[in-house]
This record gives C-alpha cells, sequence and structure tokens, in this order.
C-alpha cells in the first residue's frame, strides 16, 4: 500500500490475516470475548506483527501459534485498514498448502464456513479480502 493512501490515517497497528480455504469452506475464528480488540467477533484469523518482523514472517508465525498449522504456500492478496478498538493495517494471504492438525489455540473456536454464508458472519475488511482472494485465485 503507498504512503499517499495512508495519509491522513495516523497511526495504526499492523497485522496479517489468513485465509484457507478447503473444499468450498472458509476457515472463520470466533474470538474470545476477553480480547481488547473485536471481543467475540467471528473473523478471519490473524495477528499483530511484532516488531522488526516482515509480512511474511508474520504469517509463519502467527498460523503456527493460532492454529497449531505449518504453512508451505501462501500468496499476498491485499493490504486494507480496518478501524475498530485501534487503527489496524491488514495484510492478507491467502494459504495455498498446510502441514499439521488444526487446532484453535488462542481463538474461542475456529470452524468451517460454507463459502456461500460467510458473508452473513464476517463484515467489513474480511468480506472485501475474502472476495478479493476469490477473485484472484478462485
Amino acid at each position: 500500500m503507498h504512503d499517499a493512501a495512508l495519509a491522513g490515517v495516523g497511526e495504526f497497528a499492523p497485522c496479517v490475516s489468513f485465509i484457507l480455504l478447503c473444499e468450498g469452506q472458509v476457515l472463520l475464528e470466533q474470538r474470545r470475548a476477553d480480547k481488547a480488540v473485536d471481543p467475540g467477533l467471528i473473523m478471519i484469523p490473524g495477528g499483530h506483527m511484532e516488531a522488526g518482523e516482515s509480512q511474511w514472517q508474520t504469517l509463519l508465525r502467527e498460523v503456527a501459534e493460532e492454529l497449531a498449522l505449518t504453512v508451505t504456500r501462501a500468496s499476498y492478496i491485499c493490504s486494507l485498514i480496518h478501524r475498530t478498538t485501534e487503527t489496524q493495517l491488514l495484510h492478507y494471504y491467502l494459504v495455498h498448502e498446510w502441514q499439521g492438525d488444526l487446532c484453535a489455540q488462542e481463538a474461542e473456536r475456529v470452524f468451517w464456513s460454507p463459502l456461500a454464508s460467510a458473508d452473513e458472519l464476517i463484515t467489513g475488511t474480511d468480506c472485501i479480502a475474502l472476495a478479493e482472494a476469490l477473485r484472484l485465485y478462485g
């Protein structure tokens, strides 16, 4: 995202979100009620970038921390601003391939949702990113 596009946004927290698709379904998470940001909401999983970390490093770390999976192939989708209790710059990736057994390690729960009904559960930037992932990669 160009610096000009971020003019007037102010401070933001850089984050990486990851879309996993399998057999016409998308993986979603329900955030824990005790989270400071977006408590209890259903969202595409993701997390904050740490200082000095690249987007790719964040993707690998967050997928492992949140889902106990190892990313073996992923593609960048887009970057979008998400305003909540903090303003986040979300960098979305489509995880094409992964290894391991899926396990919710930080969220209240993770679950597979049919693509046809996912936009009824998620909102805003997540809907835009999911539509863009499907447009780019089918």
